[in-house]
């Protein structure tokens, strides 16, 4: 007979839920000490490795192994998106070619805990010979890494929050957050604004409220929805239902706006069993003051007027008043500004 399988444990020790729940908190004790005496190290040093990223002429190469590897990645990246242009090398592939992808005017940030990775230590001395100046981010002051680097900058931890005292734990948040301070720092320094910051985020929410115009998504040429000033009420219904924008704006001859007639006029005009549509004037039942936007304005700038006055589209003006384009809340919908 074939002996039946060990049953699994139902509840290893350790695993009850007020053990879990200390062993979390321990871990973010254990890493907030880290970052505690992260804090005290911010000094000449680190001025230091800004002033000499500033001044680079080219690319900050961020590089590591392993997890600093990871942690480096997500440093460049930060890097890049807030002024300092800058990308990942893996050091391994660096050595086997990767190499030729930094230039002479390229600052190299290298992050090692033990300051002993071979992997980066064998691509430092070409870096050298090329030119290129290098900070590193060690745990250890006396390493090599950190003795052959222009400035070190000390991101050691008290311990690991791995009770092992193996994973990479404190020590590569230490990492992070000291990344994060560079970029910030640098960000600040070069006067980096929200605008900056979008321009290298143009699909995301920000990117769009901050770069996105109004002549970027409104409709231009035939598709503006416009009758003359003798136009009827029926004449300008066909208009808002060939357009299909709800709306219809009324010019004179020479395309100045006179007014808007829209949905919610044409539902007023029904209610009102003493107006037939089909010899009404339209300007009788247009609005006269209607709200406007120009095309070189932001998208955002017509979400605030038509939630501001619950409207639900605006025709577009040039500075003399000439129609050029409109939209609705289902144009700033699909561009996704709302």
């Amino acid at each position: 007979m074939t002996a039946a399988p060990a049953a699994r444990p139902t509840d290893a020790a350790g695993s009850d839920e007020a053990s879990l729940i200390a062993s979390g908190r321990q871990v973010i004790h254990i890493e907030t000490r880290a970052l505690e005496a992260l804090q005290a190290r911010i000094g000449p040093e680190f001025a230091a490795a800004c002033r000499l990223l500033l001044g680079c002429r080219g690319r900050v190469v961020c590089t590591g192994m392993g997890k600093s590897g990871h942690i480096a990645t997500k440093i460049a990246a930060t890097l890049a998106s807030t002024g300092t242009p800058a990308f990942f090398l893996h050091p391994g592939e660096a050595s086997h070619g990767d190499l030729g992808m930094v230039k002479d005017s390229d600052v190299v940030l290298a992050l090692s805990n033990s300051g002993e990775t071979e992997e980066i230590l064998t691509i430092v001395p070409a870096l050298k010979r090329q030119g290129n100046l290098l900070v590193a981010m060690t745990g250890r002051n006396e390493s090599r890494l950190a003795t052959l680097s222009d400035v070190h900058l000390d991101v050691s931890v008290p311990e690991e929050a791995c009770p092992l005292g193996l994973a990479p734990t404190a020590s590569t948040t230490a990492a992070l957050v000291m990344g994060d301070a560079l970029a910030v720092a640098l960000l600040e320094a070069r006067g980096f604004t929200a605008e900056d910051f979008a321009r290298s985020h143009p699909a995301g929410s920000l990117g769009r409220r901050l770069l996105l115009k109004i002549s970027d998504i409104m409709h231009a040429g035939d598709e503006v929805p416009r009758v003359g000033s003798t136009a009827t009420a029926s004449e300008a219904l066909v208009e808002m239902s060939r357009k299909r924008l709800g709306m219809t704006a009324v010019v004179d001859d020479d395309g100045h706006l006179l007014g808007v007639f829209t949905d919610g006029d044409l539902r007023r005009a029904l209610d009102d069993d003493q107006i037939d549509l089909r010899t009404t004037p339209v300007q009788q039942l247009m609005a006269r003051s209607p709200k406007t936007i120009g095309a070189q304005q932001l998208a955002i700038e017509a979400a605030h007027l038509m939630e501001e006055f619950k409207i639900n589209g605006l025709v577009v003006v040039d500075d003399s008043r000439r129609v050029i384009g409109a939209l609705n809340i289902h144009d700033l919908l699909r561009a996704r500004v709302v």
